[in-house]
């Protein structure tokens, strides 16, 4: 861990705190949001915490996922352009589970379509993955 501090270096310098304290939250953008609000609720089994006309937002322990309307996001991280989902996967997230096979077997049960697996993998993970509605791949691994 880094301390961040000001840029002077003397003693009165501001101290940022620890750096990276880790992630709270990640934006994914997607095209329908009641689809993806749907999918997530029926596939990873959780409430919305929060949710107005343009996102909803689902706790995953200590991160929090935000669906976010791609016409809202231009404001979100402008000058930089939204990508369409066609554009292709750029980022994989993963969860851990304590059977690959029997969670295949449960997203299949909730409609979900593997992408690949189950599977091991060379470095010594069993695992799989599907896509969300807005193109996000997700990762199971044991």
């Amino acid at each position: 861990m880094v301390e961040i501090s000001g840029s002077t270096g003397t003693a009165d310098s501001a101290v940022a705190g620890p750096w990276p304290r880790g992630i709270g939250a990640i934006t994914l953008f997607v095209e329908d949001l009641p689809v993806a609000k749907r999918f997530y609720q029926d596939v990873f089994g959780l409430p919305v915490a929060f949710e107005d006309d343009a996102s909803a937002v689902f706790k995953f322990a200590n991160t929090m996922i935000n669906l976010l309307k791609s016409s809202e996001a231009p404001e979100l991280i402008g000058p930089a352009i939204v990508a369409a989902p066609e554009a292709g996967s750029r980022m994989q997230f993963t969860i851990e589970v304590d059977n690959v096979d029997a969670m295949c077997a449960e997203l299949a049960s909730r409609g979900v379509e593997l992408l690949n697996g189950p599977m091991d993998r060379p470095w010594g993970i069993r695992t799989a993955t599907f896509r969300d509605p807005g193109g996000h791949i997700w990762e199971i691994a044991q």
